[in-house]
């Protein structure tokens, strides 16, 4: 969290070390010229409370985030230059150090059709990068097929865990973990969000074994792993479109595993897929884990195999 603190006005750095020390976890921190700064975390939200110097969850007293706050934080983000961050701005985010993924919203320029750069940013959204070291440790044993996994996709709608649960099962396979030998592990992290890539560097923890194409296109990124790389198992975060099932196929028609994530909350939702109803007829994927988050903020997680039949 310190490097999320490090960029912040003065004022709102000494509310942050305050706030934090609750034992609050935040996962997301919103910040919009005029409004209260919000942080989430858990299932809940929390305001940064001025007189009390500590989060609460109404918004009384709480900081208002001025547009002098904004230019202040987005210049120490960019270590004073904005012109570096073009590129990834084109994408509506970019990555801080610590590898905390920043969401950015405003006036959007565009060039023939195409997002060309952002003017006058009006929102942040930082997504805080935290390893959960361990917490695939219990999913592992149900992924084991011989000496590698079955193809593996961990199912969840947004922000139940399937980037921190991917991550850490990157992780224990690249190192090894039980009766899996240590593997090459191909990471496409097309949204900085799996290794959180700072000037090219992962910040968190994949493992010995590990390779990482950063801020790559999906589809792409799987090719150019399958050619040059030589993964046992390439681990890939939020399979969308056509072209990401295509290039799926052709690494699992190249000997490789799969371990993904995808946008799904049920096995109805799943089937609705047009692209995963010819997986599912051909047993492409052997596993499908779905994540769940109760209202106390604590996560589960469901096994099915390739005929849908429960595990666990």
């Amino acid at each position: 969290m310190e490097e999320i603190i490090n960029v912040f006005p003065r004022a709102l750095r000494s509310l942050c070390r305050a706030g934090f020390q609750q034992g609050i976890e935040a996962e997301e921190i919103r910040l919009r010229t005029g409004r209260p700064v919000m942080v989430s975390g858990r299932g809940f939200e929390y305001f940064w409370n001025q007189r009390e110097n500590s989060l609460q969850k109404h918004a009384e007293h709480s900081y208002i985030w001025k547009e002098a706050d904004m230019k202040e934080t987005l210049s120490r983000m960019s270590q004073y230059s904005m012109y570096a961050l073009e590129e990834e701005l084109r994408h509506g985010f970019f990555t801080i150090q610590g590898g905390h993924r920043v969401g950015v919203a405003g006036r959007v320029v565009c060039e023939q059709g195409n997002i060309h750069s952002f003017r006058n940013i009006c929102s942040l959204n930082i997504r805080v990068a935290r390893q959960k070291k361990g917490c695939a440790s219990k999913l592992l044993p149900w992924l084991i097929q011989g000496d590698s996994i079955y193809n593996t996709l961990i199912l969840s709608p947004p922000g139940a865990g399937k980037t921190t649960m991917l991550r850490d099962c990157v992780r224990l396979l690249s190192d090894g973990a039980g009766t899996i030998p240590a593997k090459k592990v191909g990471v496409v992290d097309e949204r900085s969000e799996i290794a959180a890539c700072f000037f090219g560097i992962p910040q968190n923890d994949l493992g010995e074994r590990t390779d990482v194409l950063d801020a790559c296109p999906k589809d792409l990124g799987m090719m150019m792993l399958l050619r040059s790389m030589s993964p046992q198992i390439i681990a890939v975060d939020e399979l969308g479109g056509s072209k990401d099932c295509k290039a799926v196929e052709e690494a699992l028609f190249c000997g490789c595993k799969i371990l993904g994530t995808m946008h799904a909350q049920t096995i109805a939702e799943l089937q609705e897929k047009m692209y995963l109803a010819d997986w599912l007829k051909k047993g492409f994927f052997g596993r499908f884990v779905f994540l769940e988050v109760n209202r106390e903020g604590e996560r589960r997680f469901l096994v099915y195999d390739e005929r849908m039949r429960k595990l666990c």
